[in-house]
């Protein structure tokens, strides 16, 4: 992912179109396989660029292995240390909490890339 300049990012699936980066900053997320299926948390500073590296199987490891690319949810954080424990304390958490984290602001566990990209609604 090639950065233009500070205020915007070109994201190779939309290439040639540059879109604002507001996502330049902590934020903890979760990808899911698909509805109520394999659930990934993680954390990042750049979550377009983080999501599309998971989309695109560009990390070896659960993603890639269990298909986990739909971002459903993500919480931004003022600095990289809350947004690690935040993480850390979602990932102890029982399945169901994550679940109902997701359904209180994405009940019907839409992709959310498309959002944060500004790419335009199918």
């Amino acid at each position: 992912m090639g950065a233009v300049d500070d205020a915007s990012t070109v994201i190779p699936a939309y290439a040639g179109i540059q879109y604002p980066a507001p996502m330049k900053h902590p934020c903890v997320y979760i990808l899911a396989s698909r509805r109520n299926g394999t659930l990934y948390t993680g954390v990042t500073s750049n979550l377009i660029g983080r999501v599309w590296q998971h989309r695109s199987d560009l990390i070896d490891g659960f993603t890639q292995k269990y298909g986990v690319h739909t971002l459903v949810w993500f919480e931004p954080h003022e600095n990289m240390e809350a947004a690690i424990g935040r993480e850390k304390a979602i990932k102890r958490w029982r399945r169901a909490w994550k679940i109902d984290l997701i359904e209180a602001c994405n009940p019907m566990w839409r992709d959310l890339y498309p959002d944060i990209i500004g790419a335009p609604q199918a």
